[in-house]
């Protein structure tokens, strides 16, 4: 499962955009809506971040706490999704 917004942070002019759908066809992909970016700025607030360099983080945070558990998530961002999800979901380093 990934967030929307992961989508477009990834793309860039060297993207294959083939490959890319073909590796969105076989996932789930959550949209952002009004209530999933008020709860992501509420954990924004609530970590004592903010600004556009940790929105995304922060929406893909949101997403993964309101999984069932167990959620174990992906990320090349330790520190920052530390802060945002606390215990409530297993990092894994990439």
């Amino acid at each position: 499962m990934i967030s929307a917004l992961t989508i477009t942070e990834t793309a860039h002019r060297r993207t294959d955009k083939a490959r890319l759908a073909w590796l969105l066809s076989g996932m789930r992909i959550a949209p952002v809506g009004e209530e999933e970016a008020k709860a992501a700025s509420a954990m924004l607030i609530g970590a004592g971040l903010h600004g556009h360099k940790y929105a995304v983080d922060a929406v893909v945070a949101e997403m993964a706490v309101r999984q069932q558990r167990p959620v174990v998530m992906l990320t090349s961002d330790i520190d920052d999704m530390t802060k945002l999800c606390g215990d409530r979901v297993r990092l894994v380093a990439v």
